[in-house]
């Protein structure tokens, strides 16, 4: 794979806010330290993310010592939120499986429906290592994840972001291109590739930590969503639907799970073993 390395880093706080782009990042067994250990669900339990709230993309949410957060939005005062102390569970549906997650507090849950102007709850999960496992079709015995979509980490390459592009030029709504990255909402963006090699990867390894390729990433309606204004169009699933469908699904990007744990830093190499 040549020089490629690690050209940014991305942890998401709260489940579908803005993310955060740091230095450097812990690997936890279930996903970056801190990422997606927050989420909103509806009134009947279900997770809201963009699909549902585009505007989710405007909140923003600045870790805290200790697990909390400071979640900001246009219009709102900002709002400190602490990890909840242990106490009943709320059943929480992501994906059509069921987890148990802490709730917040109500000032939590008062402020994000506030921004939507629908009826939400702030929850958090207490217990990362037990609460999910990961999809078992897809998983080694005892893999878990935050409230990712359905895998610890989402890795993406400049390299096939660049090809998607020229396609997306190519094609009849060349308007809304060239694409940002943060389209994707990755954990890890790779420079140094060629377009398209994380579809092969098995195994890679970046600076110490070694992970494994579980699924190739299939792609919704939030990747429509310009994530500095909550606008949607229709770029890239258009141009993804006629040249990245694989086996029914619209594919960018590389889901990992961890086989190791420790620290990653922008610039570290990244290495295929398998």
């Amino acid at each position: 794979m040549g020089n490629a390395e690690v050209q940014s880093i991305h942890v998401h706080p709260v489940k579908a806010f803005r993310g955060l782009s740091p230095r450097e990042a812990v690997v936890e067994p279930w996903g970056l330290a801190g990422d997606r250990r927050w989420t909103l669900i509806d009134d009947g339990g279900k997770v809201v993310t963009q699909r549902e709230q585009p505007r989710l993309a405007l909140a923003a949410a600045e870790p805290l010592a200790g697990g909390g957060v400071r979640l900001s939005a246009p219009g709102r005062a900002p709002l400190t939120v602490t990890v909840p102390e242990p106490a009943a569970t709320v059943p929480v549906s992501i994906f059509g499986t069921k987890v148990e997650a802490v709730p917040a507090a109500a000032a939590a849950h008062a402020w994000c429906s506030a921004y939507l102007e629908a009826e939400v709850r702030l929850v958090h999960m207490d217990d990362p290592a037990t609460r999910r496992p990961v999809d078992a079709r897809f998983a080694l015995p005892g893999e878990t994840v935050s409230f990712a979509d359905g895998f610890p980490l989402l890795v993406t390459t400049t390299a096939s972001l660049d090809a998607l592009n020229s396609l997306v030029a190519e094609g009849d709504r060349a308007h809304e291109g060239p694409l940002p990255m943060n389209r994707f909402r990755p954990n890890v963006v790779v420079a140094g590739t060629e377009p398209w090699a994380e579809d092969h990867w098995s195994r890679i390894s970046i600076g110490e930590v070694v992970l494994r390729a579980a699924r190739t990433s299939a792609r919704c309606v939030v990747t429509t969503t310009d994530q500095d204004t909550g606008v949607r169009g229709r770029e890239p699933l258009r141009t993804l639907a006629r040249h990245r469908r694989i086996d029914g699904r619209l594919v960018f990007g590389q889901n990992l799970v961890p086989l190791s744990t420790g620290t990653i830093r922008i610039g570290d190499p990244v290495r295929v073993l398998g």
